[in-house]
């Protein structure tokens, strides 16, 4: 198993290079690896997978009842949660089927109802029912008031964000795939029948070469003669409140979408907490990841209206995620057989639902151009770590704590993180690199604390493990 941070690259050509180990980039070096004889790259400018936008979206399992019918995207949102879904429950990711209700405020929204509904049924999504003001209140007694009533989407779900990525990288380079960190790509050229790319960490050479680089995916395509889309920043700033909250809220409350985007929703997480978010700020800077005093206050404006109560509950934690945004409204994957070059561009929100569905398309792509993959084999299966509130977590197992009684020490007590779970996160095939990737893989530090009683002990067991 290959996976390197640091120091010079194999000389060797690989077969396919994968640009970009987010979600949909490990999701498709994950399908790459099911077949047997390539020699597989995935290439990461950052420290981790699921380091950009994948690790700061609102973690919703979609079902693409509201997506442009007949557009890629809804295609593939449609079938990437059937995989996603199944994928899951093999894996160990948690989801959570918590439905969702698409809440309308005024009287311009609830006549929107009904042209969603259809759009709904023209995505084949056929379970949506319309719920009036007193069944509305009633599954949400908490909700503000004014609501004037509601589409009831029974399937929409709540799913691990950072979990999903690393199994599907776990699995990748334990099927052989090269997993290099820290390698952001600084040019990219064509010689013959070969790919060369510049890196940070020097040269790599690939015969096929896909483009899942996200916020950067217009710049990698122009490289090679493409400007078919331009990605803007579109900055998305969410607040996360403590897990005190979680029983204001029983569904994903959405709001009527707008043409900037799904609107601000309030929605459960997977880890016990509540979201009010996203804003959507469309930027020219790829890393203002910051939030802002002014983006926050907008939010709390919202969030008030939405579920008045959840605003006199503590804040755990805020953070803002970029969404790679073009001009298109729908997502930009195509083929160039003539450079044996695919391009994955213009992923947004959906890409976690759509993930699984997405590398499918791409090895199809690759395979119509001409790439030989050789035979397919199944992949051996991966068992994540939970961590969802509404599954057993290790502190909970009397069974597991007698095998190994490191499952019964409590290192980060607000999250119920244990000794055990830090160190199986340390040895792991695609181990973290920092504090925050030991907190993606235990939710050590997320907790209301923010690591203020843990996190010496937490950095004393990452900095004994040599990291």
């Amino acid at each position: 198993m290959t996976v390197t941070a640091a120091g010079a690259l194999p000389e060797r050509p690989y077969d396919v290079a994968i640009v970009g180990a987010g979600v949909v980039g490990c999701a498709v070096a994950r399908a790459l690896a099911r077949h047997r004889g390539l020699r597989l790259a995935l290439i990461e400018a950052q420290d981790d997978v699921g380091q950009g936008t994948s690790k700061a979206n609102t973690a919703i399992l979609h079902t693409g009842f509201d997506a442009v019918p007949g557009s890629l995207e809804a295609a593939l949102v449609r079938d990437g949660a059937r995989r996603l879904t199944a994928y899951a429950a093999e894996s160990g990711i948690p989801v959570e089927r918590t439905g969702a209700l698409l809440v309308a405020w005024d009287e311009e929204q609830l006549a929107a109802l009904p042209r969603l509904a259809e759009k709904a049924e023209r995505n084949a999504y056929h379970a949506v029912r319309p719920l009036g003001p007193a069944e509305l209140y009633a599954r949400e007694p908490h909700l503000g008031p004014g609501a004037l009533g509601a589409l009831h989407v029974p399937d929409e779900s709540i799913v691990c964000p950072w979990t999903t990525p690393l199994a599907y990288a776990t699995q990748a380079v334990r099927h052989g795939v090269h997993l290099h960190l820290n390698c952001r790509v600084t040019r990219a050229r064509r010689h013959e029948d070969t790919h060369l790319l510049d890196t940070t960490r020097g040269p790599v050479r690939a015969r096929w070469l896909v483009n899942a680089a996200g916020l950067h995916a217009d710049t990698l395509d122009a490289a090679l003669g493409h400007h078919d889309f331009t990605v803007t920043p579109r900055r998305g700033q969410l607040i996360v409140f403590d897990k005190f909250a979680r029983d204001l809220v029983r569904h994903i409350l959405l709001p009527v979408p707008t043409a900037a985007g799904k609107g601000v929703l309030v929605a459960p997480t997977v880890h016990g907490n509540v979201l009010l978010g996203p804003t959507a700020e469309d930027l020219d800077d790829r890393t203002a990841t910051h939030s802002t005093a002014e983006g926050l206050q907008g939010l709390r404006a919202k969030g008030h209206r939405i579920l008045p109560a959840l605003l006199r509950e503590e804040t755990t934690a805020v953070y803002a995620g970029l969404r790679a945004a073009t001009e298109h409204d729908d997502y930009r994957i195509t083929a160039h057989p003539e450079q044996a070059y695919v391009t994955v561009g213009g992923i947004r929100s959906t890409g976690l639902t759509a993930s699984l569905a997405i590398a499918a398309h791409v090895v199809d792509l690759l395979t119509e151009a001409g790439l030989k993959p050789g035979a397919a084999r199944d992949l051996e299966p991966v068992r994540m770590p939970n961590l969802g509130e509404a599954f057993p977590r290790p502190y909970q197992r009397p069974d597991l704590i007698a095998a190994d009684p490191e499952y019964g020490t409590l290192v980060c007590h607000c999250e119920r993180v244990t000794r055990g779970e830090i160190r199986d996160a340390l040895g792991g095939t695609v181990p973290p690199r920092s504090l925050e990737g030991l907190r993606r893989r235990t939710r050590a530090r997320a907790g209301r604390c923010q690591g203020f009683h843990c996190g010496a002990a937490v950095r004393a067991l990452f900095e004994g493990a040599g990291r």
